[in-house]
């Protein structure tokens, strides 16, 4: 083990570590991990080989506390990751862990859990707009879509009429009194399954942060950041970001499909990533066993070329729109 790793235990096991480095293996040179949170990835980089890795991240409170065990072979950068190429250039690899930090959900705080109750905020990088500027200052159909689009909750309307109306009477300030507006518009949860407001919080996280602007836009800065043979490898947890991430990939490693029969094939351009697999990885029995969290966890993971960067764009990925502004 890593003195790195041996100076502080990490607070909760990296979603697929373990596939991870095998499908990139062998590690070496420099890494950018564009979402630090509590370390994990970071250090299983540098136990596995790699000579140094940017430690990024939004979150000041990350980089604070990543300072108790980074050595000289870690640089810690505040930054949102779709910055990441300005931060490190010709890359041996990138990794993006795209779940929700438990020390953010942990911490009451913060603002991101409907299971504890403290103030409406969800921002991972403590500045801006937060969740109860949010829900409410936005008008009713935006709140609606933002629920319907990002959290894929089919009862958005309701929820988003019941919030406007709770509203009326005081500023909804809490994460309990939102869960609470939530709960009401919605069947009771039977044991086993998710609790009411899940789709809810989610969805108003997701749109507080831009996360799937900063997923597209990072998704390009990995590719500019990248050298030849560097390796993307992207955790997802939910099908929107599992979606975008495959059809980035995948258009960009040729998939868009060539000619046919009736049609001439066209000329092939060049592909910025080769794939292993188009399958993504998901967690063994095993690591289930251990860390329930990896239940959703999907992996993909792409190889670098020297073709000149691309772009994307936002409805080919199957990034979902918003109409309205909030």
């Amino acid at each position: 083990m890593s003195a790195a790793a041996a100076a502080s235990p990490s607070p909760h096991i990296p979603v697929l570590i373990g596939p991870l480095i095998k499908a990139v293996a062998p590690v070496r040179g420099r890494w950018l991990d564009g979402t630090l949170g509590a370390g994990g990835y970071t250090r299983a980089l540098l136990d596995a080989g790699a000579d140094h890795v940017i430690g990024l991240d939004r979150d000041p409170a990350a980089l604070e506390m990543a300072k108790a065990w980074a050595d000289d072979r870690v640089s810690l950068v505040r930054d949102v990751f779709s910055n990441m190429d300005a931060h490190g250039q010709a890359l041996d690899g990138v990794v993006l862990d795209l779940g929700v930090s438990s020390m953010q959900l942990d911490q009451s705080a913060r603002g991101f859990s409907f299971m504890r109750d403290g103030p409406l905020d969800m921002r991972m990088s403590q500045d801006g707009q937060s969740a109860a500027d949010l829900v409410n200052g936005a008008e009713e159909a935006v709140l609606a879509d933002i629920l319907y689009l990002y959290g894929e909750e089919r009862a958005s309307r309701r929820i988003a009429r019941a919030i406007v109306r709770a509203r009326e009477d005081a500023p909804i300030e809490t994460t309990l009194r939102l869960a609470g507006i939530v709960e009401k518009c919605l069947p009771r949860s039977k044991p086993g399954q998710a609790h009411p407001a899940t789709r809810s919080f989610q969805a108003i996280r997701i749109a507080v942060n831009d996360e799937y602007g900063e997923l597209m836009r990072g998704l390009e800065a990995a590719e500019r950041a990248l050298a030849p043979g560097g390796a993307l490898a992207v955790v997802t947890f939910h099908s929107i970001e599992d979606r975008m991430v495959k059809r980035f990939l995948s258009a960009r490693s040729g998939g868009g499909g060539g000619g046919s029969r009736h049609a001439p094939e066209r000329a092939t351009a060049p592909t910025q990533f080769t794939l292993a697999s188009r399958k993504a990885i998901s967690a063994d029995a095993a690591e289930l066993a251990i860390n329930p969290r990896a239940r959703s966890a999907l992996l993909r993971i792409g190889r670098r070329t020297d073709a000149a960067p691309g772009s994307s764009d936002p409805k080919a990925l199957g990034m979902p729109q918003l109409k309205g502004q909030f």
